[in-house]
């Protein structure tokens, strides 16, 4: 994004008016103003890249799960939309199949040398960490995105607290189905390879046990964050039983929907997920979905961009990690 007049005026101390008047080649401005003017609109990059920017250019490259996880898809477009604004990143996004750790494996091995700083989403397997320690080694910088991997040398963290968030999950299901004071619960797993997912699991289990034992997890489905198998799994687990609730700790939320509603129950069991996304905001609005939580992908883009760039140019910036966000079908965020 090319730097603005307004931020030439406020770095140089001067109006807007007196460096439209500099950048224009009007008089009325003195010849020392005028060089302040010139040498701030040239250090910010307002007549292109310089030498040095260029040359300090940051090389980025984020790992993702392929696939057509809408939240996935979502924070892979923020993350674009991020390195564009910027005149320093050269951003590469690669799309590795989430099933397969040897993709994640190769993938990490070809970036060695070839790239200044990681972010990754991965799960949190020992050859994965031993390939991301090695390269924190060699002098790339890592970070983790989504979901962590703790036991890597790496500049840190983007994420929401995922143990947390499955609390929160529980503590929603609990209190909108306390009227009821007890049922059966369905428990939807993304990947337990994912550290993240893991989380949201004990964190749920934790809460659910402390505080609304009446609950009962009867019926469990690792999906894959497949939204196929998550229709599939929901269908056989009405067929068996009848669930007061559920809690989705993954993707998916499309194919548990579609088959509350073929079932006629949507509006009877009380359904908890995670993420925004296009998908969800229907779900929401239709009353399928009763609450998500949200991680806003707008700050995770924003934060690994910013705290991998700053690591690879010899800067350290205060973290800012994402909040947990409960959205119901009132206050649905317009972006």
């Amino acid at each position: 994004m090319r730097t603005t007049i307004s931020e030439i005026a406020q770095r140089a101390g001067v109006s807007p008016a007196t460096v439209d008047r500099v950048l224009n080649e009007r008089s009325g401005v003195r010849d020392r103003t005028r060089d302040i003017v010139m040498a701030t609109a040239r250090d910010l990059g307002y007549f292109g890249p310089t030498d040095h920017q260029r040359a300090s250019r940051v090389r980025l490259d984020v790992v993702l799960p392929a696939g057509q996880n809408s939240f996935m898809l979502t924070l892979r477009s923020r993350i674009i939309d991020e390195c564009v604004r910027r005149e320093d990143v050269d951003l590469r996004i690669h799309d590795v199949d989430r099933q397969d750790d040897n993709r994640i494996e190769s993938k990490l091995v070809q970036l060695r040398g070839q790239t200044d700083a990681i972010g990754i989403v991965a799960p949190d397997r020992p050859e994965i960490r031993e390939l991301l320690n090695d390269l924190a080694q060699s002098g790339i910088h890592v970070a983790t995105l989504v979901s962590d991997i703790p036991s890597i040398a790496k500049v840190g963290y983007v994420g929401i607290d995922n143990r947390a968030a499955g609390r929160l999950a529980g503590l929603l299901l609990g209190r909108l189905l306390s009227p009821v004071g007890e049922g059966d619960i369905a428990l939807f797993v993304g990947s337990r390879a994912y550290r993240g997912h893991e989380e949201r699991e004990m964190g749920f289990r934790s809460i659910l046990s402390d505080e609304f034992p009446e609950l009962r997890i009867t019926a469990y489905a690792e999906v894959g964050d497949d939204r196929d198998r998550a229709y599939e799994e929901m269908k056989s687990i009405l067929r068996g039983r009848r669930i007061a609730g559920l809690y989705n700790i993954g993707s998916g939320n499309q194919g548990i929907g579609r088959a509350l509603r073929e079932a006629k129950l949507a509006r009877e069991t009380i359904f908890i997920g995670h993420d925004l996304t296009n998908a969800t905001r229907l779900l929401l609005l239709e009353r399928t979905l009763d609450a998500v939580i949200d991680q806003n992908p707008r700050v995770e883009a924003r934060e690994i961009v910013r705290m991998l760039v700053s690591a690879a140019q010899g800067r350290t910036e205060p973290d800012y990690p994402p909040r947990n966000q409960v959205i119901f079908r009132e206050n649905i965020p317009l972006d």
